[in-house]
């Protein structure tokens, strides 16, 4: 493999790729596993819930303006040394997280915290496809793949359990063994790739798209605590999204050497890549924000039962990815890619007809089914963006992958609260427009019991059901958007060039 890598023997391949994939599960998991805490959180460090936020958005921002500089760090130094710094400083930020005593500190850890997790991921990809040989691509994004998606699956129960059973810095604690792991790990069996770049800091082009990320992040994450648009914060952090972007953009496309090199989406693959992850990010992120609200709230499962009801999901998805591993390249990446489509928008279809009286196993079955489409679509995905960009554009090109999965994860869950939020307001106000003895399309004698001007607590229970009902139709609606959503990209998988992965004796090729 010629100026892509060194590949392993396949007892230091295997150590790394489990290395590997210990540190994108740990950062993986890391982006959920703190929401459960929050409310143990807040009593501890005597915060407001506006102030807690902070713990949740600092992370995300400083990651989502570092995930572009690692494309330049590691083309310009010693890929291994950047990795082992980025374990370094996310296991020692973990440790910060769990010993602070007061909101700033948290907060001041969990920047340090974003900023040294940024690499993971990206790098992680990066090197899978530096140690194994062409033919081992669809095994090797397998893997990755259910380190990059287990992560969101078991924050949340996860973070229950170490919340409820232990304390809310157990949260952070359980990274340390983890971190030391694969610190121990890549630094013994991960050769070192010293760089000859010598491509200089575009400081401007960098700026640009730091603010430009930063500010839409800050947009999504605080948009719905602050009643959106109708906030002066918000629309500031939207022009200055947009004016940073639009400078990046002039930038780039005029400067001789740019931050972001143009060349990368000259790359068929790699563009329709992009474009397809993104909308699978906010298919997956989205309807697993979505369902355990739901399950909780509206249907009264504890956390414990609702992470085993989804649980069933995240064993789909693995057993997909490790299945579809070996066939990548022996089967073309469109038809998994569209039969993964497909069985995305079917479970998506079964989702849109669930009602407050369903059982479990409705919900099981669709999430396993969810869980086998998005594997199907995961790993030919990953493969098919990758196979055919440069070696020398690949780390740039994974650092671009993953920003991109992350803003369609923060978009999706900010564009599904907003739909759920009004959908369920108004859908409320019309059932309330409907309750009374007087029409015949309710039941009078059960509203004439509610409705007795001295039976406040009926009144009250009354609208509580109301309010179910209507709530459970807007889950129903941001159900049916994803299940559109996952359609309408259908139509881009013809378009990728169909990757065919050589034997040992074969030189890769494309069709």
């Amino acid at each position: 493999m010629t100026g892509a890598g060194t590949v392993l023997p396949f007892r230091a391949r295997a150590i790394v790729t489990v290395t590997v994939m210990l540190t994108t599960i740990m950062q993986a998991l890391d982006s959920t596993i703190a929401n459960v805490a929050l409310p143990r959180m807040q009593g501890a460090l005597s915060a407001t819930q506006d102030q807690m936020v902070w713990v949740l958005t600092s992370y995300i921002v400083a990651a989502a303006i570092t995930i572009p500089l690692i494309g330049w760090l590691a083309t310009r130094y010693d890929r291994k040394i950047v990795f082992l710094a980025s374990i370094a400083g996310f296991t020692f930020a973990s440790a910060l997280c769990g010993i602070s005593a007061t909101l700033p500190q948290i907060v001041a850890a969990r920047l340090l915290q974003g900023i040294s997790g940024a690499a993971l991921v990206p790098l992680s990809q990066t090197i899978l496809f530096e140690i194994n040989p062409p033919a081992n691509y669809g095994r090797a994004m397998a893997v990755w793949g259910v380190g990059s998606t287990l992560g969101p699956i078991l924050g949340p129960v996860l973070g229950g359990w170490l919340t409820d059973d232990y304390n809310w810095r157990w949260v952070f604690y359980i990274n340390l063994p983890v971190g030391v792991a694969a610190f121990l790990g890549l630094w013994l069996f991960l050769p070192s790739r010293k760089s000859s770049s010598t491509k200089p800091f575009d400081f401007f082009g960098f700026v640009t798209l730091a603010i430009s990320i930063g500010a839409l992040q800050l947009m999504l994450d605080r948009g719905q605590l602050k009643d959106w648009f109708s906030s002066t914060e918000i629309v500031a952090e939207g022009l200055l999204s947009a004016t940073a972007f639009y400078l990046f953009v002039i930038h780039t496309l005029t400067h001789r050497r740019p931050f972001l090199n143009p060349a990368i989406f000259r790359d068929r693959n790699f563009l329709l890549g992009n474009m397809l992850m993104f909308a699978v990010g906010i298919s997956l992120f989205s309807t697993l924000t979505l369902v355990p609200p739901m399950l909780q709230n509206l249907m009264g499962y504890p956390v414990v039962t609702t992470g085993l009801v989804i649980a069933p999901r995240g064993a789909g998805m693995m057993a997909a990815m490790f299945l579809v591993g070996p066939l990548t390249g022996r089967v073309d990446s469109r038809n998994l890619m569209g039969a993964g489509l497909a069985l995305t928008a079917l479970s998506l279809w079964q989702m849109t007809h669930f009602s407050l009286q369903m059982d479990m196993g409705a919900f099981v079955t669709s999430s396993v089914i969810q869980g086998v489409g998005i594997g199907l679509v995961w790993v030919p995905l990953s493969t098919a963006a990758f196979a055919t960009l440069a070696p020398e554009l690949r780390v740039e090109g994974t650092a671009l992958f993953a920003l991109l999965r992350n803003i369609a994860s923060s978009l999706g869950i900010s564009a599904m609260q907003v739909l759920l939020v009004q959908n369920t307001e108004k859908i409320h106000a019309a059932m309330v427009g409907h309750v009374s003895m007087f029409d015949t399309t309710t039941n009078p004698a059960l509203i004439a019991r509610h409705l007795m001007p001295d039976n406040v607590a009926g009144w009250l229970a009354l609208d509580h059901e109301i309010y179910r009902q209507a709530a459970m139709i807007g889950y129903l609606d941001d159900f049916y958007f994803v299940m559109i959503l996952s359609l309408c990209v259908a139509p881009l998988i013809p378009f990728f060039r169909g990757v065919r992965v050589p034997t040992k004796s074969h030189a890769m090729g494309l069709e």
